[in-house]
């Protein structure tokens, strides 16, 4: 790789080479670095050039776009105006109050760009700033300028982690049924599982899986990790009958929608596999009928309220949404003038379909009403955290989010990861990046707004990757997932958002850093208040396990996730079957069986060792321990699966597959073949054992 480029690179934040979970260096080729460079808008056949334009970028600026400061710390930001020339300097807080911002001493020469001599100054950033977005403006002899301000918090401190230390439940939602859920977990099952486990078992919150909405018409896809928005929800999981407008129906109409639900209703007593199209198929239908009624002047209002409220990023969703259901999801096949969501065409269409582009708003607005009300039950028994949701990494390809934010994310290049001990060919994840600059340039909007949006129904938020924050591995279409590379972000401004918006929503935030993640990650995370994430199996030092009491204490601590199968399968090596079955493996399949034995043996011995297991113990004895294991630990909070407790061992997902596995797709069972409703939890013993042990263990760390 010839210097110039690898110059343009390191300007770009693209990695020529990376060290891998093994701890080999390898070099990224050439043919990576080009084609990501191109989808951050370089030219790598001129990197010379390139490399110039790219430094006269900011030159060419008055100002940054925007500017992230932390609480407390005196910093300065460059203006650049013509050489020789003054400038006046205030910022506009949130409340509209003007403050006056100096000029600093700065001495940085002069530079000739596009003819003019062009010179830096600096203006102060004071440190008793409020938190919150700001806008800093400068009167220079070019005119007014202005740059969006955050001020955001040194450190996230929620009052939903108090002195002891809490514990929850962790499920897929979808897959953790009742007898009246239309074939797939809803809303109404969540504050049902939220409000018994909080009153009856002491949890304090409940994970669940990224509630991200999906396609508006059939076929879904399965995976909530890929979905059509990150920012709104699938409306797969409202409660038909706890939709205000359901009251108003006749006889006639409410029968019609019992037929829809009876054949779907029949399928929560099978451990049949879930079956999306046919209950979103059903699910639309009823809320089609729904949408009919005639709103009351106090339910229009809300609904106005609520779409002033999302304004602009509703818009673009609900106009996806009916311009999809007519032409189908991939805007590549759509015609080119409603390729923008800005046009004109596309603004003309939005009001000739208005009836189709409201019924998604309403849809949405459902949903915000059934969010808050689950979060709202969840704190009424007590629970000090609640409903925890899942941020997933990005977007499916053809997507709302895609078309809608197409001016903020990369084209040619999807996000993955690279080869780790589970996934030895690398993952390819099909979605498309954030680009860092042209984010930075829309003052981050896009991603406060999604942040902002979420954190409204939520007393926690798990970012999946959150090293996704701070780089993300890249892949150019039409190569394997293992050609990538890393691409850098601004981690500081990520974070800083992240914090002031979760500050401002009282949110607890876990970001999953798993896998290959530096030491100084995870410091910058626990710097921010920013919890981490620790799975038993994955606790080793070197070539042995890290016993409980050396994990880190500011983490989310469990014994399995959703990428495993449920500890009864770990404990009988379904991970091993399963990628053996599927060609997954890159070694022997003997060798990985004798290792992947091996490392469980040493928790079971420790287990044994400290008194948790006896001569001959059961699976759920196992599992028991495992979990009593886990409250040894000082993790400020602690998860468990509940398929772990019901004696699940079938996978939730396989990494590296799509059509191979049924992932996403397997509802809630027990080892013996019966399915596991939500009235049926509490019958399990081990769900009364391991709540016991973990709000024993949770009262004596608090006292």
């Amino acid at each position: 790789m010839n210097a110039d480029l690898e110059r343009l690179a390191h300007a770009y934040g693209v990695a020529t080479g990376y060290w891998d979970q093994s701890g080999i260096h390898r070099d990224v080729s050439e043919q990576t670095v080009m084609a990501v460079l191109r989808a951050l808008g370089a030219d790598p056949e001129s990197p010379a050039r390139s490399l110039v334009e790219r430094e006269l970028r900011d030159w060419r600026r008055i100002l940054p776009p925007v500017f992230v400061a932390i609480a407390g710390r005196s910093l300065w930001s460059w203006v650049h105006l013509p050489d020789g020339s003054h400038l006046r300097a205030w910022v506009v807080l949130e409340d509209g109050t003007r403050r006056a911002l100096a000029q600093l001493d700065h001495v940085v020469a002069p530079r000739l760009v596009d003819g003019v001599l062009t010179g830096e100054a600096a203006i102060s950033i004071p440190s008793d700033l409020p938190l919150g977005w700001h806008e800093v403006h400068v009167h220079t002899s070019t005119g007014e300028h202005t740059m969006v301000l955050a001020v955001t918090p040194a450190h996230l401190a929620s009052p939903r982690l108090g002195a002891a230390r809490s514990w929850g439940l962790m499920t897929q939602i979808y897959a953790t049924r009742s007898s009246s859920s239309w074939g797939l977990g809803d809303l109404a099952d969540l504050s049902a599982l939220a409000t018994w486990s909080g009153r009856d078992l002491g949890a304090d919150f409940v994970l669940i899986n990224p509630m991200h909405a999906a396609e508006p018409v059939a076929p879904l896809t399965p995976s909530p990790y890929l979905p059509t928005s990150r920012r709104f929800t699938n409306p797969i999981y409202l409660h038909i009958e706890s939709i205000p407008e359901y009251a108003q129906l006749n006889e006639q109409q409410i029968a019609h929608i019992a037929s829809l639900a009876a054949p779907l209703q029949a399928r929560n007593v099978t451990t049949d596999l879930l079956d999306r199209n046919a209950v979103w198929t059903a699910k639309r239908a009823a809320l089609e009928l729904l949408y009919t009624v005639p709103a009351t002047t106090q339910r229009q209002a809300a609904f106005d309220a609520y779409v002033a409220r999302e304004g602009v990023g509703l818009n673009d969703f609900a106009t996806w949404s009916a311009i999809a259901e007519e032409h189908g999801i991939a805007s590549a096949t759509w015609p080119a003038e409603l390729s923008h969501p800005s046009s004109a065409a596309v603004l003309a269409y939005a009001e000739q379909h208005l009836t189709r582009v409201n019924f998604h708003r309403w849809l949405q607005w459902q949903l915000d009403e059934q969010l808050t009300d689950v979060q709202a039950h969840a704190e009424s028994v007590g629970m000090r955290i609640g409903v925890m949701h899942d941020l997933a990494v990005g977007v499916h390809p053809d997507s709302a989010d895609a078309w809608a934010l197409q001016d903020v994310l990369a084209q040619g290049v999807s996000v993955g990861a690279p080869p780790d001990m589970y996934n030895q060919l690398g993952q390819n994840w099909s979605q498309p990046p954030w680009r860092p600059e042209a984010l930075a340039d829309a003052a981050f909007l896009p991603y406060r707004n999604m942040l902002r949006t979420i954190m409204q129904h939520a007393g926690g938020l798990r970012i999946d990757h959150v090293l996704a924050l701070f780089r993300m591995w890249w892949i150019p279409d039409g190569m394997p997932a293992y050609e990538g590379t890393y691409v850098t972000f601004d981690h500081q401004a990520m974070l800083g958002i992240l914090a002031l918006e979760a500050q401002r929503a009282d949110c607890v935030v876990i970001g999953e850093d798993l896998g290959t993640v530096e030491p100084w990650v995870q410091d910058a995370l626990a710097e921010r208040g920013i919890l981490g994430t620790v799975i038993l199996w994955f606790e080793r030092d070197g070539g042995s396990l890290r016993a409980p009491e050396h994990w880190r204490r500011d983490v989310l601590a469990s014994v399995t996730v959703h990428d495993l199968p449920p500890t009864a399968g770990y404990l009988a090596l379904e991970h091993v079957r399963i990628r053996a079955e599927l060609g997954l493996l890159t070694g022997d399949e003997s060798a990985e069986r004798l290792a992947a034995q091996r490392e469980i043996d040493e928790w079971i011995d420790l287990a044994t060792q400290r008194g948790l297991l006896g001569e001959s113990s059961s699976t759920e004895d196992i599992v028991f321990a495992l979990h009593q294991l886990l409250a040894q630990s000082p993790a400020r909070l602690l998860g468990v699966s509940l398929p772990d407790l019901v004696g699940e061992v079938r996978a939730q997902n396989q990494p590296g597959t799509d059509q191979e596995y049924p992932n996403w797709r397997v509802p809630l069972a027990h080892h013996d073949g019966n399915p596991v409703l939500i009235e049926d939890i509490g019958r399990y013993p081990l769900v009364d054992r391991v709540a016991r042990a973990l709000e024993a263990r949770s009262v004596e760390s608090g006292s």
